[in-house]
């Protein structure tokens, strides 16, 4: 395995891959902030407003398992920008839509399109780097992720001030398109130990990943905690903040950004100090688990007590959810490097099943509440601990005896 010891090199791999992923994140918790303007000019109700949101997440898992094909068939870098033209055309036909099919079209593409920007980083660094490395390298690439989360807070608020939401979708088009042509002439090519290999064979490693009980250790919590967040800060947490605090869209934005910016501290954290820890004996397995632990006690008790410290326990639960990301290091560990990718995206297959499904469900669940006479509230409030059951449930089976496998 070659180290890259260069700042040429590290720049040539790093900055294009951190900046799909920041895309990626902007466009994947955008609607939290334009949610309302598109539920306004398009009379959206909340199940509407949920189906388009969450067709991004649904084109995003269902890319997954033939994304880790591709990744360690073609490589991170052809994969990758092929992949964002998708999303600057879905960019653009977002921009373009008048009808809710349309916008959830173009929403669609977006997801398929960025669906390999965490994915073929991750490949990207376990071909160049060492795996005590790892841990760091993924804190590093969270936190590109992390600052465009940020962006889609208070900064989108604001600039939605003096331009159109049409206008800032064709804008993430042309960015789109820059950063395609930044991966593809500027990121560097490995050998590839995959090249011959057959679909069967492939396929083969598929199965094997879904076999493995090591595997399902983490699945069933990226479903319901990863992908719950994610659902949650791509479009419920605003209604929540709304609807629950009786707080207004400048007081949302600032509250997101708030919690952007947790998360990026979290990154920014796990890309400084994961290797350290690890080396002292802070194993990624006990700080997972306490991130866990902490983040379910805390949706308990925003779930519980709405009004409770919501400045404080938001930004804490997004803190919770960027040290989470360490169980994609944790599944990979697992597998040899030429099963890397498949393995990190079968993970990621259950993270954005549970974020599409858990993101449109809560829509459903709430709609349907109300129309049983529930205040909507009330209903929110039964969603949200729905969502912590589940994630009860996921822990519980972390801690199952024999999980060894």
């Amino acid at each position: 395995m070659t180290h890259p010891d260069t700042r040429g090199l590290w720049l040539r791999l790093f900055l294009p891959f951190a900046a799909g992923y920041f895309l990626s994140y902007l466009y994947r918790t955008a609607n939290a902030v334009i949610g309302p303007v598109l539920a306004r000019e398009l009379d959206l109700g909340d199940n509407a407003l949920g189906l388009l949101t969450s067709t991004y997440f649904l084109a995003f898992g269902a890319a997954q398992l033939p994304l880790g094909m591709l990744l360690d068939r073609f490589g991170p870098r052809r994969v990758e920008a092929g992949l964002l033209l998708l999303a600057a055309s879905g960019a653009a036909t977002f921009a373009l839509s008048d009808s809710l099919s349309g916008l959830a079209s173009g929403r669609a593409l977006i997801g398929l399109g960025v669906s390999a920007c965490l994915m073929a980083s991750f490949k990207a660094f376990s071909q160049w780097f060492p795996p005590e490395r790892q841990a760091s390298l993924t804190g590093w690439i969270m936190a590109s992720g992390g600052l465009g989360a940020l962006a889609a807070a208070k900064p989108l608020e604001l600039a939605l001030g003096f331009a159109s939401w049409r206008e800032i979708a064709m804008a993430l088009a042309a960015a789109t398109l820059l950063v395609a042509g930044l991966l593809w002439f500027l990121v560097p090519d490995k050998a590839n130990e995959n090249k011959g290999v057959g679909l069967a064979e492939q396929l083969a490693g598929v199965k094997s990943i879904f076999s493995n009980r090591h595997f399902w250790r983490y699945a069933p919590m990226g479903f319901w905690f990863t992908g719950g967040f994610m659902a949650i800060q791509g479009l419920w947490a605003s209604r929540w903040m709304s609807v629950q605090e009786g707080m207004d869209a400048a007081a949302i934005a600032a509250r997101l950004t708030w919690i952007s910016a947790a998360m990026l501290a979290g990154f920014l954290f796990m890309g400084f100090f994961a290797t350290k820890l690890v080396h002292r004996g802070i194993t990624l397995e006990k700080i997972y688990l306490g991130a866990m632990i902490m983040a379910i006690s805390l949706l308990a008790l925003i779930s519980s007590l709405p009004s409770f410290a919501g400045n404080l326990l938001w930004p804490i639960l997004g803190i919770c959810f960027s040290l989470s990301n360490v169980s994609y290091s944790l599944v990979s560990q697992a597998f040899p490097p030429s099963l890397s990718g498949r393995a990190n995206t079968a993970l990621n297959l259950l993270v954005f099943a549970g974020a599409f499904g858990l993101q449109w469900g809560i829509g459903g669940l709430v709609a349907g509440l109300e129309a049983s006479g529930w205040a909507t509230d009330n209903a929110f409030r039964a969603a949200f601990f729905l969502l912590l059951g589940g994630q009860l449930l996921a822990l519980g089976w972390m801690f199952r005896p024999n999980r060894q496998g």
